[in-house]
Order: structure tokens, then sequence, then C-alpha cells
């Protein structure tokens, strides 16, 4: 079962790309060293934890890194003007509560919005971006936010909004790529009897150019990588051109970016335990950690392992229970039936 509140935990550390260090790493170390032979935080800030095996050595990645915001500017109002860490719609910005890191602690923030009472006609048609979108900090001038802490290069996140949906499905800012995360670590809590050398890495990162996984796989130098990242679900607007379904279990890629021989074998153990795989057709680079760690060094045999989740980069990711389950007791069955095996393609 999924234990929602190590899962809201990791959902709800702080960490947006190049600081992930202000709170996931911690939640990482302390949930992994216990399971793990050995644990250590790399200079760019990767988690690379190393359950030892005498078979293939195979790197796991998740990334722990959010999308995010950096304030550029303060004006003379003490309003803050903003530039995106990764890849945020500004649009789904407007009337959303933003949570900072200052130099004086944890401060929340919100994206006014003018009401439609006196708005022209024209204004109404327009989408906000990231010219129009300022931050409301509950001061009057540019002194005052600085007093709370508030400086350029001040930066936030989406504020935490974990909420149940019904008995199988949630939504909260960051399941992207969080729950992929807490999924890792499940797996590497329930892996018994093993053969492979694992190593299980969050890496940092991923959201502005995959850097983590790629200093990660250079020193790891492993055979087999596995990206564990989110994937598209089903949902309206999206013209038939997802074909992954919340409920319907995990998802593996097919494409150049996947190594034949590893998602023939992935296969196997699906059917060997009984657990339907979700299959995604990927003709181009996958844009997770698996696109670098294929071409670490001489080469890397990759895959990617996805929980299909709604409305990606938002603050209303949705996801079900079932998907996340499923895809830990793949991830952990995948890795105890792991032998040395033969990678080209």
């Amino acid at each position: 079962m999924v234990d929602i509140e190590l899962l809201k935990r990791v959902v709800e550390a702080p960490g947006v790309s190049g600081y992930e260090f202000l709170g996931i790493r911690n939640v990482v170390l302390k949930e992994l060293e216990p399971v793990v032979d050995e644990i250590y935080v790399d200079k760019l800030g990767n988690v690379i934890a190393h359950k030892k095996g005498s078979g293939p050595k195979v790197m796991i990645a998740a990334h722990m890194d959010k999308i995010g915001v950096m304030v550029n500017h303060i004006d003379k109002e003490g309003y803050l003007h903003l530039v995106p860490i990764g890849g945020v719609d500004p649009r789904t910005l407007v009337a959303q509560k933003i949570r900072f890191f200052t130099q004086k602690g944890e401060r929340f923030g919100v994206v006014g919005h003018i009401p439609p009472h006196i708005q022209k006609p024209d204004d109404r048609k327009k989408a906000a971006d990231w010219d129009t979108i300022v931050v409301d900090v509950g001061v009057d001038n540019k002194e005052e936010a600085e007093e709370l802490g508030f400086r350029v290069g001040t930066v936030g996140e989406f504020a935490p909004a974990f909420v149940h949906l019904n008995e199988n499905r949630i939504a909260t800012p960051y399941l992207d790529d969080r729950v992929c995360l807490y999924a890792m670590i499940e797996a590497a809590k329930r892996l018994e009897n093993h053969e492979a050398d694992i190593y299980f890495v969050a890496s940092v990162q991923e959201e502005v150019g995959l850097r983590g996984a790629r200093v990660a796989s250079y020193a790891i130098d492993p055979e087999i990588g596995i990206a564990m990242d989110v994937t598209f679900a089903k949902q309206v607007g999206d013209k038939g051109k997802i074909v992954p379904k919340l409920g319907k279990g995990p998802v593996m890629d097919v494409g150049p970016n996947i190594n034949p021989k590893v998602r023939a074998f992935a296969d196997e153990v699906a059917e060997k335990y009984g657990i339907e795989l979700q299959v995604e057709a990927s003709p181009r680079p996958t844009g997770t950690d698996a696109n670098i760690m294929q071409i670490n060094r001489e080469g890397v045999a990759t895959a990617v392992l996805s929980i299909p989740i709604r409305y990606m980069h938002s603050q209303v990711e949705t996801a079900d229970l079932r998907d996340i389950e499923k895809t830990i007791e793949f991830a952990k069955h995948f890795l105890e039936e792991l032998k040395p095996m033969n990678l080209t393609p």
C-alpha cells in the first residue's frame, strides 16, 4: 500500500532545480540510508545510494528537483517580478500561492488577479505572461519586502496543496517527479534477494538540462540505466495523442532511447508477476534522465519506467494510487530478477 504520509512529505519538501538542498535531499538521505550499503552526496548534489551485488551494474534514477520561480526584480511598491526555473507555464500562476525561501525563512506570496468587474473586454482575452505576473507579499514598498528577506535571486515554488479526489486519485503540485522519487525509495526498501549491483540516484537539475544524471552516470558507469519519471495520462483536450490511462498501471517506452533487450526483459518480468505494463511510443529522445544516461561513456542500455499523471507542470497534477503501487511492485521485481545479459541490440 502507498504510504500517503511519506508520499506527501516527499512531494512537499522544498527543492527547485539547483536548490534541492533546501529540503528534499535530507528526506531522501533519511529514507534510504537504513536500507543501502553506502550513501553519499556528490558535488552537484545528487544523492547516490548503493546496494551492493555481484551482477550487472544498474543505475535507477528519479529526479528530485522541481520547476519553480526566481525573483528578478522588486519594484518600488514591493511587488515581486519573476523568471521561471524550468518549464513553468505562466498562465497556471494566476490567482495562485507561491512559497518562497528567503534569507529570513519561508514566506508566501500570491499572484494577484484583476477582478473581471474592472477589466476591459479586450483584457479578458489576454493570457498572463512573465511581463504581467507580479507577486503580492503583503507589503507596500520595496523596503518592506526586503525587510521580510526578499532579494533578487530568491527562489520559490508552488505552495503545497495535496488533496484526495477520491479513494484512488490524488492531486498536488510536483508529482513530477516526486511521485517517482517516492516509488524508487519504496522499491529500495522492499528489495530482497538480488544479484544486481544497484545504484539508486535521486538526481538534481533534471528540469534545467538533465545535469545531475550526466555527472552521476559518468561516475557510476552503469551497464543498465533506468529513468523513473512521470508521463502524460489521457486528459481532456489531448486530441487523442496521449495513450496511457490513469489506473491502468505503470508505463514503459519503446523507441530509440530504449534498449530493446532491457525492454524485452521488462515484459518478461511483468508477465511473470502479473503486472500490466502500458506502452508509450517515443520516436524521439524521451525528455528524461535516460537521454543522458544512454550516451554516457561507451553507452548504457537504458529504459524508462513511468507513472502516468494528468495536468503536468501545474498545481493540480493528478495520479492514481494504484499506478503508484504497481510501479513500486514492478521496480522491485525487475531489480530482483535482473541477471547478466547480452545488451547489444
